[in-house]
């Protein structure tokens, strides 16, 4: 069956270039918002690719359609078209667009962007859930934290240091910022996975624009889930994040192999915290079920909602275009056997410094408890190295 996606756009370059998938795609062109509008509601569709500036369609228009389209069509992947005189528009559209390519655009790339977000689509079955998830735009930070970085933004002494350092202590706020420095506005030559450097190279007043006028983050709001359990799922993430580094290092990958494994390891439970958004009542009752019943989570997830929370989180960070194997890492980190791929890397840093946070943080987790895959990690040769590791995160946490 083919994927079917909707373009507004008349550039006669991008056009061309598509002619080859016409046996893979079904594709419709508009050349407006509201030819774009009429046509979705005659027909359903995967993707959204729409330029930003076309004749006959202004700013206004373009964004109006977006926020309809996300309001009506949640779970369509909603792709921007930019030119570098855009900034306006797209910081006003950073909260209704999930990924923006530059123009121009080649259709090799363009090709690349639709084929891995239909691919994506494949994560999430339940087309509810597909909906709640591709329709969040901003994940919520602990209120102390929300509070000091608006108080830092709005200070006549804010600093880049500060602002980096509240930054990267929240999960919701570090995926944004990584989302949009990453975004191919900035046409930076490769992924940005250091939260100092995406505030270093946006630079003060495009925060201060994204956060204060854009608003891309948000206040946990405590209905729902408490907030002890995300006060809880922070602490696991940023510990994951140190581990997956310090295993990393001790098998010598590369500096951004070992950057990616660091930020895979932070937003590896980014799912619970995005079901904790979307589906705030439903996931307060499933986390409930499994402290009272001692069954996984997981295995209540799956039997409530048909899924889990790595898969939620790899399907809107993939959306949101973070780089492959980060994506990977996070849909995997607790099944990695389920991965192609058996070799050492951010996938097997990330499983194993999760089992081994469960054990060393907070939790104590008896290490047999901690759902660590040795079998895998065998076949990736390191099966014998997770003493050495713990070792080298206890000495970390000293």
């Amino acid at each position: 069956m083919k994927r079917k996606i909707l373009f507004v756009d008349d550039e006669p370059n991008v056009l061309q270039g598509l002619r080859g998938m016409r046996n893979e795609w079904d594709m419709v062109f508009a050349e407006g918002g509201e030819e774009a509008m009429r046509i979705l509601e005659g027909d359903s569709f995967e993707v959204l690719v729409t330029d930003m500036r076309m004749p006959g369609m202004h700013g206004a228009e373009l964004l109006e359609l977006l926020k309809r389209v996300k309001n009506k069509y949640p779970e369509i992947v909603r792709i921007v078209l930019s030119g570098h005189s855009d900034q306006e528009l797209i910081l006003k559209s950073v909260r209704t667009a999930h990924q923006y390519l530059s123009k121009p655009c080649d259709a090799e790339t363009l090709k690349n962007t639709v084929s891995r977000a239909c691919a994506l689509r494949a994560l999430l079955k339940d087309e509810t859930l597909k909906q709640v998830v591709s329709n969040i735009d901003t994940l919520p930070s602990l209120p102390r934290l929300y509070q000091e970085i608006m108080a830092e933004l709005q200070s006549e002494n804010a600093s880049i240091e500060s602002i980096a350092k509240i930054i990267s202590g929240d999960v919701g706020m570090s995926a944004k910022i990584l989302q949009m420095v990453n975004s191919a506005f900035f046409a930076l030559p490769r992924h940005i996975e250091s939260i100092a450097q995406a505030v270093n190279l946006l630079g003060l007043e495009t925060i201060k624009a994204l956060v204060l006028s854009a608003q891309i983050f948000s206040q946990f709001e405590n209905k729902g889930v408490s907030e002890s359990f995300l006060e809880k799922l922070w602490s696991h993430c940023m510990g994951t994040a140190a581990f997956a580094k310090v295993i990393a290092k001790e098998e010598h990958l590369s500096r951004e192999m070992a950057d990616d494994a660091f930020l895979a390891g932070m937003l590896h439970d980014v799912g619970k915290l995005i079901l904790s958004t979307g589906l705030s009542d439903k996931y307060s009752a499933i986390v409930k079920r499994a402290g009272e019943n001692g069954a996984s989570l997981r295995e209540i997830e799956q039997e409530e909602l048909g899924t889990t929370h790595g898969a939620v989180g790899a399907y809107l960070m993939g959306l949101w275009g973070f780089a492959d194997n980060v994506v990977e890492a996070i849909a995997f980190h607790h099944t990695p056997d389920a991965c192609p791929a058996k070799t050492m890397g951010g996938l097997a840093a990330v499983h194993a410094a999760n089992a081994l946070e469960h054990a060393l943080g907070p939790e104590g987790m008896k290490m047999e408890e901690a759902s660590l895959d040795r079998e895998f990690l065998d076949q990736a040769g390191v099966g014998e190295k997770v003493e050495q590791w713990a070792l080298a995160c206890e000495s970390a946490i000293e």
